[in-house]
């Protein structure tokens, strides 16, 4: 055991991690490893304290040199500080001394591999030395499979070549079967896999797991990688350009997927994770995906349909800010490999109101018959990102029998707005109608109010009625002003539900600024309004508002001259006054949904009615595992 998992100080048979690079400073040093860096300061003593002891800590001598020292002398706590650094940063590992090192049973390049990564090399040694590797294919003889054969014989595993009729041309199975690092005599031998595999210019490479998993996993990416549900997917199942794929880009896939494995195989940390890439969610297993021209490669978070190892059953939490969710929304919407549609600003203006767009699976955009675009904007564009997912999600699920949100409270709030809109959409007959002098003076309103009606020409006007007597809750909504009394009372643009009537104004205005915009810019949604003013031909749209509003301000920093008359002041505002507000349309509506979140959410049924586009029961339980939280409707739970 090292130092690093005691704490304590640095162990007699320590020494620096092979691989590792040392800087001389001019008071201090600078370290770096495969696993970890250090930059130590203070002193023009320190790089003096280093050329002591780099010798005997990369010889293995680092105990008979501590020995020499004078107990409690300058000098000695020098040298046990500096080795605590290293130790914290992962820059020591136990021995074996130079001498047991050269008689090693692995190869050169393997050992230095492992002492530069392994926490404890002599067990991942260990742990390969007792594997047996194996490479199915329907040709083992293809160029995939002989360089992944070539590539795992390198890493030190006796590798068997097996022929399988099963596995299509483009696809292999690796395995490797052993004990694992740390197992005793007679432990059982587990399997690992990971496939590769091409589809088109694009090669994959999945996380290691059961053959099962692997397998599944493949079947699905290739399935994905296969189709275009986007304008940016639409090459995804394309062959590559005239110069075709070129010869090193198998070797490459090959040598990828048996470096995956071979970490499996010897306890080290998945390839994956070397990079802390911020877009790959903690948790949750990623995949290789790699394309030939340009050539590029990167990993992606990746939960496929069939989930059989313990690792793909873990659900996520929900996320506790705005900027966790969005990578979901990032993961989830990837446009090669995403299981549902990411919303994107593409070309659409972002001015006078930031605008995404995204295209339902199963319809390309541009293909003939009934359009499966929505179009989304809001106060900013990651509202808009985030409203516009959820509202897909909801379309795939099925219509109205499900609400979607990044979080319970999210999710609840965007449930009841809509319960509360389908409830009050009549006339206001017995409504209190609340004079403009309350709600017109609004910042936020008075900003989308002009845009609408200055700056895009918009003759319009805006309604706002409580809900019902005493209760904190308002609804507005804005009408396209008829041209005569013929014409009845107008066409709606927008609508708001809040627990002001400023706020509810500002939501209805901002909603009819989205809804006429889109109109003109040419995109085939162009009417309806959502939190942020949704747009779509497939489904109505939904009013959410500020349910989105304790998520965005949670951990948000906001000056102290960000008043409501700022989005993040704004947002803040409404945070405040959400919990209160769900609190009145739940008891003015009755009640609302049950929630399953996570891991505790049972297997969705199928609504009792089922729409033209079927639901398919994935999305919920994908969603689920990401920690989004997916409520089903009271209509649908009877």
């Amino acid at each position: 055991m090292t130092a690093r998992d005691t704490g304590a100080a640095a162990a007699p048979g320590d020494r620096l991690r092979p691989g590792t690079a040392v800087t001389p400073l001019r008071a201090g040093l600078h370290l770096r490893g495969r696993r970890g860096s250090v930059t130590l300061e203070g002193s023009t003593a320190v790089p003096v304290v280093w050329g002591l002891l780099e010798e005997p800590l990369r010889s293995g001598g680092l105990g008979p040199f501590r020995e020499r020292l004078e107990p409690g002398s300058a000098l000695h706590v020098a040298v046990d500080t500096l080795l605590a650094r290293l130790a914290e940063h992962d820059l020591l590992v136990p021995g074996p001394p130079p001498a047991a090192a050269a008689d090693a049973d692995a190869e050169p390049a393997v050992a230095r591999w492992l002492g530069a990564t392994a926490r404890h090399p002599a067990d991942a040694a260990a742990a390969l030395a007792a594997a047996r590797a194996e490479v199915l294919a329907r040709d083992p003889g293809s160029p995939l499979a002989s360089a992944a054969v070539r590539a795992l014989a390198a890493g030190g595993l006796p590798v068997t070549r097996t022929a399988d009729a099963a596995l299509p041309a483009d696809r292999v199975l690796l395995t490797v079967r052993g004990p694992g690092p740390g197992a005793g005599p007679g432990a059982a031998r587990a399997v690992v896999a990971v496939v590769a595999g091409c589809v088109g210019g694009t090669g994959y490479a999945t996380a290691p797991g059961s053959a099962a998993q692997a397998l599944a996993d493949a079947v699905a990416l290739e399935a994905r990688l296969d189709g275009a549900t986007s304008p940016a997917g639409a090459e995804r199942g394309k062959a590559p350009g005239p110069g075709g794929v070129p010869a090193s880009f198998p070797v490459l896939l090959a040598g990828a997927a048996a470096h995956r494995l071979l970490c499996a195989a010897a306890g080290l940390p998945d390839p994956a994770a070397e990079g802390e890439d911020p877009r790959l969610l903690p948790g949750t297993p990623a995949v290789l995906l790699a394309e030939a021209r340009p050539a590029r490669a990167d990993h992606h978070s990746w939960l496929g349909p069939v989930r059989i190892d313990a690792d793909r059953l873990t659900a996520l939490a929900p996320p506790a800010v705005l900027d966790e969710a969005m990578r979901r929304i990032a993961a989830l919407g990837e446009r090669r490999c995403g299981p549902l549609p990411g919303p994107e600003p593409e070309d659409l203006p972002q001015l006078p109101v930031p605008l995404a767009a995204c295209t339902l699976p199963g319809l390309p955009r541009g293909a003939p018959g009934t359009s499966r675009t929505l179009t989304g904007g809001g106060p900013r564009l990651d509202l808009a990102r985030l409203e516009l997912f959820c509202r897909a999600a909801e379309l795939l699920l099925g219509e109205d029998a499900f609400t979607v949100g990044a979080d319970p409270g999210h999710a609840l709030g965007r449930f009841l707005r809509h319960l509360a809109s389908r409830r009050y959409a009549g006339p206001p007959d017995h409504r209190t109608a609340v004079a403009p002098t309350m709600w017109s003076a609004h910042p936020q309103y008075r900003h989308w109010w002009t845009t609408l009606t200055d700056r895009l020409g918009t003759a319009a006007r805006t309604e706002v009625h409580r809900l019902a007597p005493q209760a904190e809750a308002y609804r507005a909504v804005v009408r396209r002003a008829p041209r005569d009394a013929a014409h009845g009372a107008g066409t709606v643009l927008g609508e708001g539900i809040e627990a002001t009537p400023g706020d509810a104004a500002a939501f209805a205005a901002l909603a009819a600024v989205t809804a006429v915009v889109t109109a003109g810019s040419g995109s085939p949604a162009g009417a309806g309004a959502g939190t942020s003013g949704l747009a779509d031909t497939a489904g109505g749209a939904r009013p959410s508002g500020g349910a989105v509003a304790p998520l965005a301000s949670a951990a948000a920093r906001t000056a102290a001259w960000e008043d409501h008359r700022w989005t993040g002041g704004w947002l803040a505002d409404l945070a405040g006054r959400e919990e209160d507000l769900r609190s009145t349309l739940r008891r003015l509506t009755c009640g609302g949904p049950g929630v399953q979140a996570g891991a505790a959410g049972a297997p969705d049924r199928p609504p009792a009615h089922a729409p033209d586009h079927a639901p398919d029961p994935e999305p919920a339980g994908v969603l689920r595992a990401f920690g989004f939280t997916v409520l089903r409707t009271a209509e649908e739970a009877r």
